[in-house]
């Protein structure tokens, strides 16, 4: 088994992997709630579960060792006092508003074993599951047609965004949205009080801080020294600079941050839907980012001051040069043909998870860019996908490296 964290690249060999297997939160989704819990559609769960379990399989039969973030939280949460304090944090993170569902919510979740508790907190609990005598309000009569008094949290299965393992050390985001940051919270109590997971002495780079949200999606370490982070629609530049700092005057090994500023927009949602790193010298690229892209490096001065520059040099002499390659290939998701960009770009075609240089699982519907990865001389390990990528997000997103080898 593998011990620690260590992640200084995004292809060296998978050890340890954490993920995310859906379950009963998904069935929370409808029409009315889509945009509040950020999904476009409803995948069907039975379908999505064997697909999933096809994704753990592929890791699995390759070496890597698969934990399940509930499970993790499970251990984490078994001494009661930390249940207490969690349960607490939950409710209020919840926005659960009256004081006697409070009181009721918080009985119940007490009553429970860990592993009930967590996925009962994923599950979202519902209205009809718990009795909650009080008086009778106009907030509560307004609110009285949403069944859940917490909501569920189907986007838990992207294991990426709530947390992110960079050198021996753990970000625990601030997430952007409502929808998604008790997400982080549950890993929070997991750095805290799983000494498996996270051993004693394990950095922690970002504690959930708050008015600065980064989320896992948009940070890539693409070497010991070297590690690129989105500035997107979810991860703010007050949040990018404060990480930053932190890895850079930490002793390690890291000299430098690369900042991708990409379009805010929802298809662009993080730097790991449009550019991923699947070999020593190849990236995955969705060519509609490389006109708009914006580039810039954080590094520190002999003072341990950060330094800003623009970059004025093009991604392929950036890569190049700070990864000390004599050349580098972006290989573009879709190839030429900008429909298929487009579509495959929707379904994550860029979205890979290198678990070892140049092996690369990705979603098997992205064939026109599996196509073109295989002819670049990359293994392609694909997966089933109609129901999983629903969610919006692909092999990466469903993945929390804890520790790979040293390249």
């Amino acid at each position: 088994m593998s011990k620690g964290v260590n992640i200084y690249s995004e292809i060296g060999k998978l050890n340890k992997v954490m993920i995310h297997r859906m379950g009963r939160e998904i069935e929370g989704l409808v029409p009315d709630n889509f945009e509040r819990l950020l999904f476009d559609d409803i995948p069907h769960l039975q379908v999505a579960q064997k697909e999933h379990d096809r994704f753990a399989e592929i890791l699995t039969e390759n070496g890597v060792e698969v934990v399940y973030f509930a499970e993790e939280a499970a251990i984490a949460l078994h001494a009661q006092t930390v249940r207490e304090a969690f349960i607490k944090d939950f409710i209020e993170e919840s926005g659960v508003l009256s004081p006697y569902a409070k009181e009721a919510i918080f009985e119940m979740l007490m009553g429970l074993k860990p592993q009930e508790l967590v996925n009962l907190c994923i599950a979202g609990i519902r209205k009809d599951e718990l009795s909650v005598k009080a008086p009778i309000s106009l907030a509560a009569i307004v609110a009285e047609d949403y069944p859940y008094y917490t909501d569920p949290m189907p986007n838990l299965y992207f294991t990426r965004d709530p947390g992110a393992c960079i050198g021996d050390g753990v970000s625990v985001n601030s997430m952007k949205t409502d929808a998604r940051r008790r997400e982080s919270l549950l890993l929070k109590y997991m750095f805290n009080y799983d000494d498996e997971l996270f051993p004693n002495g394990t950095n922690l780079w970002f504690n959930r801080e708050p008015n600065a949200s980064i989320e896992g999606g948009d940070i890539l370490p693409l070497s010991p020294e070297v590690v690129a982070i989105g500035l997107s629609e979810r991860t703010s530049a007050e949040a990018i600079s404060t990480l930053a700092e932190r890895i850079l005057r930490a002793d390690n090994s890291f000299k430098k941050i690369i900042v991708f500023r990409i379009p805010k927009r929802r298809a662009f949602m993080h730097l790991d839907t449009v550019f991923t790193m699947v070999d020593f010298d190849k990236f995955t690229i969705h060519p509609e980012i490389e006109g708009p892209l914006d580039l810039y490096e954080i590094c520190l001065d002999k003072d341990g001051k950060s330094i800003i520059s623009v970059v004025t040099d093009s991604l392929e002499v950036l890569l190049k040069t700070e990864l000390k390659l004599p050349a580098v290939e972006l290989i573009r998701c879709g190839g030429t043909d900008k429909i298929a960009a487009q579509r495959e770009q929707w379904n994550d075609g860029s979205n890979t998870l290198a678990i070892a240089p140049g092996v690369v699982i990705t979603y098997d519907r992205n064939y026109v860019t599996n196509d073109l990865l295989d002819k670049k001389g990359v293994k392609v390990l694909s997966i089933p996908s109609s129901e999983i990528s629903r969610g919006r997000g692909g092999p990466r997103c469903m993945s929390m490296p804890i520790n790979r080898d040293d390249l």
